[in-house]
């Protein structure tokens, strides 16, 4: 399987997504349309990761609407889509749904509680990195996955092909000492969940994350 990843940012890679592309056998590429302005195409993409950032998409940059053409030609071809915190604003957008300032800005660790059965094994309360201010709409097609103690919609779940979070899963350590190392600024700007930057260096990345990680992305995958 071809994976195309669509990279926003230097400091907001794929992460443990990687780890699992490399053990199922995957390839990967990743893009950094922000920088170059390069996409894949829809035939040249057997799954799709769309990754965070610090824009919006919201924001009138002919790349991102781009991108939202490209979601919409494998929606149409019922390809796995994986989107992450801007990404999955991203697949929101391409659905017709508004995304929009969040209630609360959340910016470190704080507990997802899931909220639908479809995919087994999954806990009931998991510890996830947050790093955003705004939020998607779920689609009408669509159903509510995760959520957060201050924001209901932190996850939404498409069929059987198509998944977006708000927050992140994907960051191993190493990871979330690049985000945070390189963003000092954000989480001391009327976060709500009160944490510096080096608290959230050196809170523990909990280890079922990458499990829960993987489940998502092999249900979708193998759908």
């Amino acid at each position: 399987m071809r994976i195309n990843v669509l990279q926003h940012t230097p400091n907001e890679g794929p992460g443990i997504i990687q780890q699992w592309s490399q053990e199922r056998g995957h390839e990967m590429y990743i893009y950094h349309p922000y920088q170059f302005g390069n996409l894949p195409t829809a035939n040249k993409t057997d799954m799709l990761i769309v990754l965070g950032g610090p824009m919006s998409p919201n924001d009138n940059l002919g790349w991102i609407k781009k991108e939202r053409v490209l979601i919409h030609q494998l929606l149409d071809e019922h390809k796995p889509i994986f989107g992450v915190c801007y990404g999955a604003q991203q697949i929101a957008k391409t659905l017709g749904c508004a995304v929009k300032k969040a209630p609360h800005k959340e910016v470190g660790w704080a507990s997802v509680y899931l909220k639908s059965s479809i995919i087994s094994g999954i806990p009931k309360k998991l510890t996830a990195l947050h790093w955003h201010e705004e939020m998607f709409e779920v689609p009408d097609q669509a159903e509510l996955l995760f959520s957060s103690d201050l924001v209901k919609n932190q996850g939404f779940i498409m069929n059987d092909n198509v998944i977006g979070l708000q927050f992140h899963f994907e960051p191993a350590a190493d990871n979330v000492r690049e985000i945070a190392a390189n963003d000092t600024q954000y989480p001391l700007q009327n976060n709500d969940l009160h944490q510096t930057g080096e608290e959230i260096i050196h809170h523990r990345v909990p280890s079922e994350n990458k499990r829960v990680m993987a489940q998502l992305l092999d249900f979708i995958a193998n759908n």
